[in-house]
């Protein structure tokens, strides 16, 4: 996406950079972790972007927005893109969250229904899944290595998790995606996954999301991702589930074509 596309907008006491494009019904995409472009192909998608006005916004301490101040937080995410849509003069929209931002769009249909008109979810961080502990340890190896070892080392660790092809397929699809990816990993160590570790969310606040909901996944994610698919599930009975054939956790990048039809679809299907 062009940089001209790009502008930036107040939220509270920060600034957040945005790109706004297209006309129709509003189609929020919340910025994940650690790449921060990695939705972009997707509002790129010419199923959405001919049909949809597509908003992508980088979180605080990504891209141009504002670094963070404090500790970070999944509500203090799910509050910026609600500020950030109400600058925009958007009331009301199709919220869509990728791993990381996939709790904060289900924070922000918890904390604020009358905005988020349909929320799709695109195999959100397993948090409350019988692997949580292991998702856990993971993450606090990867703090840990990040304090005592610097960036380059954590994020070879992380390959390790996500696969080790991820910076090829980074690359192709997003170039200049990794150097960009190595900038913005302090942001994702020491603020993101605290931030997700330190989230709540439970079965309560689940039966507070009446939304139309879609969840997206793909077959080649393994048994972290697949319990997530199954929670999802039993929490929203009402979801709508896709399952994207030889996809992993890259999905988004690898299979951006078969996810825009997808979506594409779940939003024609409950138009505002």
């Amino acid at each position: 996406m062009p940089t001209e596309a790009w502008r930036r907008v107040s939220v509270s006491d920060a600034v957040l950079e945005v790109t706004d494009r297209g006309s129709g019904e509003p189609l929020v995409l919340i910025q994940t972790a650690l790449i921060a472009d990695e939705l972009l192909p997707l509002a790129d998608d010419p199923g959405l972007r001919d049909h949809f006005r597509v908003i992508a916004h980088h979180r605080r301490g990504y891209g141009r927005s504002s670094p963070v101040a404090g500790a970070g937080s999944i509500e203090r995410d799910a509050d910026d893109c609600r500020e950030l849509l109400a600058g925009l003069g958007v009331g009301r929209a199709h919220v869509v969250g990728l791993s990381y931002s996939g709790a904060v769009a289900l924070q922000l249909a918890r904390s604020a229904p009358d905005l988020v008109h349909s929320l799709c979810l695109i195999e959100p961080p397993p948090l409350h899944t019988p692997s949580a502990g292991e998702f856990v340890a993971a993450n606090a190896e990867l703090t840990d290595l990040y304090r005592r070892n610097g960036v380059p080392a954590a994020l070879d660790r992380f390959g390790d998790f996500i696969g080790a092809d991820w910076r090829r397929v980074l690359e192709r699809r997003l170039p200049g995606a990794g150097a960009r990816a190595e900038r913005d990993a302090g942001t994702f160590f020491a603020t993101d996954l605290p931030a997700l570790l330190s989230w709540r969310f439970g079965p309560d606040d689940a039966r507070r999301i009446g939304q139309p909901v879609l969840h997206v996944g793909g077959t080649e994610s393994g048994p972290w991702f697949a319990e997530v698919r199954e929670l999802v599930l039993a929490w929203l009975p009402h979801a709508e589930d896709v399952v994207l054939d030889g996809a992993d956790h890259s999905l988004a990048l690898t299979h951006t074509s078969e996810l825009g039809e997808a979506l594409a679809s779940f939003l024609r299907r409950h138009p505002m």
